[in-house]
């Protein structure tokens, strides 16, 4: 449900965005309905300015009689020398090559708007142009001083648009514009917006679905004190010594920890982890961007079912004042297989081992996990993704390269940013770094390493927070190393 929901999805946000571009462009038509260009000054030498072949195509069928039009071509000119008289018409391709056989004159190739510019093709002949006005065989044509109009509904052939002096003369100087008339654009817009929202509504529904039951699988399940077989359910974050790390048990979320029993908070309610392993390959390094496209492509499904569903949860936020438990998990599992392939692939080249394809805890060096609120507040659930976190957002575009990084982390690009358009970060930057020297020196610094830790876990707290899965605001601090520090211990 999930895959078959994303694609679905994806379709129709595609086709919704198309259908919107449409209805945009069909209410942006002038007064008289159609799309024109900006007039422009065409010069040439010649006796002639002609366009490329317009092939309509004999077998294009076009109908009549649909009750609507689809389409209709303008054509506008102007000589800019105001006492002679411009010429304009279209004809069919053969009729034209026939009349201005041996006659020099010059064909469109390319016109570039921003600067403008035009590139000609120029056709060489001795023979002096007949006047235009003499000739039987155009299907539209106009002729006279100031603007002539000319319009065309495209018919099935080979068609050429030809501008002239109105006596054949050469050294033709005009200015042209183009418009086109359809009313295919609303129908069409219409549909795609039809079609496109009850795709993506399908779509969001079967991934809703799909998380939900994925969801439940990884729920942790409630034991029963002195049940059989049964056994006592380790704290959260494990036990901690005045020195010793956290260190969490498999399988168990994050929550309070004990110190001398008692009870005590951690920095915060999120546990990543990343340990790094004693050998590494010098060279894999270059190349598992590569190796991790499989994971890319399933985690962009991913992520597209953690927006949906992450929408999902804000209104039932808004309204109950609860997370739905099966979507949390999901979300947080989706976190944890981003986590462990950016801790492989290109956010910390922390290990060689090939992350699993799975949502679950695992026994991977980098792992992830949150504690499940049980009520959050209803009226922060408005602010906290935009305006709360706009202080954190800052920090990060410094740290991890801009705005697009920190809310996908799943993305190989290094920390750059999407396509590398958000400019050099300092996590990407420390990442190269720590693998340059490894691939001459076979040794990853641990001190580059637990920075870069640190980076990562402030990441990923943010991202916790902007996705609504705590309402505890992150705090401003660099926890470095591989495992969460101790309550009140500052690393």
């Amino acid at each position: 449900m999930l895959i078959l929901g994303t694609v679905l999805g994806l379709v129709g946000a595609g086709m919704l965005s198309g259908g919107t571009t449409l209805a945009v462009v069909t209410a942006a038509q002038g007064d008289d309905g159609y799309f024109t260009t900006q007039a422009e000054t065409f010069t040439v030498d010649s006796s002639a300015i002609t366009s490329p072949n317009l092939d309509v195509g004999k077998d294009l069928g076009i109908p009549t009689g649909v009750g609507f039009d689809i389409a209709t071509l303008r054509l506008e000119a102007s000589n800019v020398a105001t006492d002679q008289d411009v010429f304009i018409g279209i004809a069919p391709r053969a009729d034209v090559d026939t009349y201005l056989a041996d006659v020099n004159h010059s064909e469109l190739r390319e016109v570039r708007t921003s600067p403008f510019r035009v590139d000609y093709r120029n056709v060489p002949g001795t023979e002096t142009a007949a006047a235009p006005t003499d000739q039987a065989f155009w299907t539209e044509s106009a002729t006279g001083a100031g603007t002539q109009e000319i319009i065309w509904k495209p018919a099935a052939g080979d068609w050429s648009v030809v501008v002239m002096n109105a006596d054949g003369s050469p050294k033709v100087a005009v200015n042209l514009s183009a418009g086109v008339h359809t009313d295919l654009l609303g129908p069409i817009a219409v549909g795609l917006l039809v079609g496109g929202g009850i795709l993506f509504l399908i779509g969001v529904l079967l991934v809703v679905a799909g998380a939900i039951g994925l969801g439940r699988q990884l729920t942790p399940k409630p034991r029963e004190p002195g049940g059989a077989g049964t056994v006592p359910q380790p704290p959260a974050f494990g036990r901690v010594d005045a020195t010793g790390p956290i260190t969490p048990p498999l399988g168990t979320p994050p929550a309070s920890v004990s110190i001398a029993g008692d009870p005590v908070k951690p920095v915060y309610p999120t546990m990543l982890t990343g340990h790094l392993d004693p050998v590494l390959s010098r060279g894999l390094w270059l190349i598992k961007w590569l190796l991790a496209i499989p994971h890319f492509v399933l985690l962009a499904g991913l992520w597209f079912a953690f927006l949906v569903t992450t929408v999902v949860a804000a209104f039932a936020i808004l309204f109950t004042g609860r997370y739905p438990r099966s979507i949390f998990h999901f979300n947080v599992g989706v976190l944890r297989w981003s986590w462990r392939v950016s801790f492989y692939a290109y956010s910390a080249l922390g290990t060689d081992r090939y992350p699993p394809f799975t949502l679950a805890r695992t026994d991977y060096p980098a792992d992830f996990d949150v504690e499940y609120p049980e009520r959050l507040s209803r009226g922060l659930v408005l602010v906290k993704s935009w305006l709360l976190a706009i202080p954190h957002l800052v920090l990060l575009t410094v740290l991890v390269g801009g705005r697009s990084t920190w809310a996908y982390p799943w993305r190989g690009d290094g920390g750059t940013g999407v396509g590398g358009t958000d400019g050099v970060s300092l996590l990407g930057v420390l990442v190269v770094v720590a693998g340059v020297i490894l691939l001459f020196t076979g040794r990853y610094q641990r001190p580059l390493f637990n920075f870069i830790m640190g980076v990562n876990r402030w990441v990923f707290r943010v991202i916790t927070y902007t996705a609504l899965l705590r309402d505890e605001y992150p705090p401003f601090r660099l926890d470095q190393g591989p495992t969460e520090p101790a309550p009140g211990v500052d690393r």
